[in-house]
């Protein structure tokens, strides 16, 4: 005996887009507000996210600095309001790379004028990891596009980002290369958007040289968050790793790849 039902052509084709519709509709459900997959930073213990971040500064700019420290739930919060104009942070993520890492730290200041025109990206490009509801790439072309319509802007004017901290971990060469890794290079940035290593005569190996990833993306001399880039001298840089041990001790039991061969370890 057949216990089948046999529905009308016209019924079957009804039943069939009601099923479709009804998959679609779960699928729909199930995925909104889910978070993207490893786009949460862990969390660095604040006292050395502080004094890491500080870092980035010559001593005599560090008290007076407003430091910016990373709710990896919501982006940066004011930790301390300063009174000398600069700022630093942390950075956890370059757009240009397009890609979300755990153990990228970039420690870095900037003068008044930075911190008018370039930190806003960064605090933009945080807080849009921090909701979980992007992805790299997406916020790589969120940048931009708004670079390109003007909403990012270069700095107004000449000015400096201190990058004087003993240790980094990032990206040392441009975006077509995801390598990760652990450097000590103190440095000095002023602000050169649009230009290209052409505009300075720069030897890349011997003294100063054009830092601007956004060429690469935008096209030559068409990005406008680019540095005139002077590593500190061997003896200054000696001195500031030294200066720096127990910092340095701090952050290698925190994470072992903070590790540099002149920590005498």
């Amino acid at each position: 005996m057949n216990n089948s039902i046999s529905l009308p052509k016209k019924s079957q084709k009804f039943f069939f887009f009601l099923v479709v519709l009804l998959m679609v509709s779960l699928l729909s459900i199930k995925g909104f507000g889910q978070k993207t997959v490893d786009s949460k930073l862990e969390k660095i213990p604040v006292s050395l996210e502080r004094d890491y971040a500080l870092s980035a500064l010559p001593p005599h700019l560090r008290e007076g600095a407003t430091v910016y420290l990373l709710d990896p739930a919501k982006g940066y919060y004011m930790d301390k309001k300063g009174t000398n104009g600069f700022i630093c942070f942390i950075s956890r993520m370059e757009w240009e790379w397009g890609e979300f890492r755990n153990d990228y730290t970039m420690p870095i200041s900037f003068d008044a004028a930075g911190g008018k025109a370039i930190f806003p990206v960064y605090q933009d490009v945080a807080a849009m990891r921090a909701s979980g509801k992007f992805t790299a790439k997406q916020i790589k072309d969120i940048v931009i596009g708004r670079i390109r319509k003007g909403i990012y802007k270069a700095p107004l004017r000449p000015g400096i980002s201190y990058m004087l901290e003993p240790v980094m971990r990032g990206y040392p060469g441009d975006p077509t290369s995801n390598k990760i890794m652990t450097m000590s290079m103190p440095h000095y940035m002023f602000y050169a958007p649009y230009m290209n290593n052409t505009d300075i005569g720069a030897d890349p190996d011997h003294g100063p040289f054009i830092g601007n990833p956004d060429n690469t993306i935008l096209g030559d001399k068409k990005g406008p968050y680019g540095y005139i880039i002077m590593p500190a001298g061997e003896v200054e840089a000696a001195q500031i790793v030294k200066a720096s041990s127990d910092l340095l001790k701090r952050l290698v039991a925190y994470k072992s790849y903070y590790k540099i061969k002149t920590m005498g370890m």
